[in-house]
């Protein structure tokens, strides 16, 4: 085989720190457009990003040369310094430690898409504690 191909599509999830809900409207929108554009500068474009006002939910296609925590420290940590250095707050923000990250398959690409673009409708029925924690029974992640 001349080339390598590869698909390695990962759902991540993470949250402000403490689960505030504070990324609303338009500081929502702004932390949209950074991350985004983020994305777009170190080369991992989203496939689909959602913000909520206490967790964000993204879709990558996860290059084989980066290694997921190196992404996720980059995106987290460029965003939480662009939102204290810009003052898009009046408190000093900060994402919660961690994140979740879920492998996609191909088959499933879409219906994940869909999940993440509907995440205002889906959340008004359950809360992202809620979910959250059923993602980790499901993935049979249990906290110590």
């Amino acid at each position: 085989m001349k080339h390598s191909h590869t698909r390695i599509w990962i759902h991540t999830i993470w949250a402000t720190k403490n689960r505030e809900r504070i990324l609303f409207k338009k500081t929502g929108r702004q932390v949209f457009d950074f991350l985004l554009n983020k994305s777009k500068e170190i080369n991992i474009p989203f496939e689909q990003l959602n913000i909520q006002p206490e967790h964000v939910h993204e879709l990558i296609d996860l290059p084989t040369n980066i290694c997921l925590a190196d992404f996720m420290q980059t995106i987290k940590g460029s965003s939480s310094h662009w939102i204290n250095e810009n003052k898009i707050l009046k408190a000093k923000f900060s994402w919660q430690r961690g994140y979740g990250a879920y492998s996609v398959s191909a088959s499933q690409l879409q219906a994940v898409k869909t999940y993440i673009q509907n995440q205002s409708e889906h959340h008004k029925r359950k809360t992202f504690t809620e979910e959250y924690n059923e993602w980790k029974e499901e993935y049979g992640i249990f906290d110590d």
